[in-house]
């Protein structure tokens, strides 16, 4: 049996993310097409003699330990499997912490996978999706491998389908975080949906390539996250200039992101752009 695991944890987009509305239980449904990044975390899981789960982050502060996704992840499938040993996880982020790129999901898929190859993948791969599920809604996309997928229900019911080629992107995190509870309060503020709203229709051909998937893009968070946070608008106008084939913020923010026709359209965007507006990462789908 091995005594420690290294994976990726690959963070992710979303290319157009639509709040249908809330439901009676407080939650949110949703539609989302997500992407898969060559940007990622690492993450090392080690077997201890001393019993339980201990973590180490280094690259960025995630905030307090009981929080951490990861942590929350590992302890899961250690009482699932009674596991006789303990586990160390050493965490090194490189993906922004709060920005919507979904760093504490794809940590907490990559924790999921490496505990459960401690034990001998002791748990079935459609049990830890699951548990993916409980731990938040980007959980099971990270956790699946996949490039590019659907989302709908509360963002943990998925369609995988076929991706365009690889394509470069140009991230832009503005020094803000946004809370997703925020941000959701924010819309049932601005709209007060509580019933549902209708799906956009959906087929392979308008999957197809990074043109029409942009020509259908667009992120109901934008509006109110713009509102309160001008740093965010200032960074989604700076890279729109650059004429990407799809501008977006991810998720609930804080992160934009374009899309590039090649690897030095990307780069001379990046170039372009001031360094005020935020950390710049240059990366691709993956």
């Amino acid at each position: 049996m091995t005594d420690a695991v290294t994976l990726d944890a690959p963070a992710k987009l979303n290319l157009f993310l639509r709040v249908l509305g809330r439901e009676s239980d407080g939650y949110h449904s949703l539609e989302t097409l997500f992407v898969r990044l060559a940007l990622a975390d690492e993450l090392v899981v080690e077997r201890r003699e001393q019993n339980g789960v201990t973590l180490a982050v280094e690259g960025a502060d995630t905030g307090p330990e009981r929080d951490n996704l990861a942590l929350r992840a590992a302890e899961m499938v250690r009482q699932m499997v009674r596991l006789p040993f303990g586990v160390h996880l050493t965490l090194r982020k490189r993906i922004p912490v709060g920005a919507g790129l979904g760093g504490g999901s794809a940590d907490a898929a990559a924790a999921l996978q490496a505990v459960n190859a401690l034990a001998g993948n002791a748990i079935p791969r459609h049990e830890l999706f699951q548990f993916a599920a409980r731990l938040g809604a980007d959980v099971p996309f990270c956790f699946s491998g996949a490039s590019l997928a659907i989302g709908w229900g509360r963002g943990d019911r998925l369609f995988v389908v076929p991706s365009p080629p690889p394509a470069p992107v140009l991230i832009v995190s503005p020094p803000v975080s946004v809370k997703t509870s925020e941000a959701y309060g924010w819309i049932d503020q601005a709209t007060e949906v509580r019933g549902r709203r209708g799906a956009v229709a959906l087929d392979l051909e308008s999957l197809g390539s990074w043109g029409s998937i942009g020509r259908m893009s667009g992120n109901d968070f934008e509006t109110p996250v713009f509102g309160r946070h001008p740093e965010v608008r200032a960074a989604y106008e700076a890279v729109a200039k650059t004429q990407p084939l799809l501008c977006r913020m991810s998720g609930s923010g804080s992160s934009v992101f374009g899309i590039y026709r090649s690897a030095r359209d990307r780069d001379d965007a990046a170039l372009m752009l001031p360094r005020r507006l935020g950390r710049v990462i240059t990366t691709e789908t993956r």
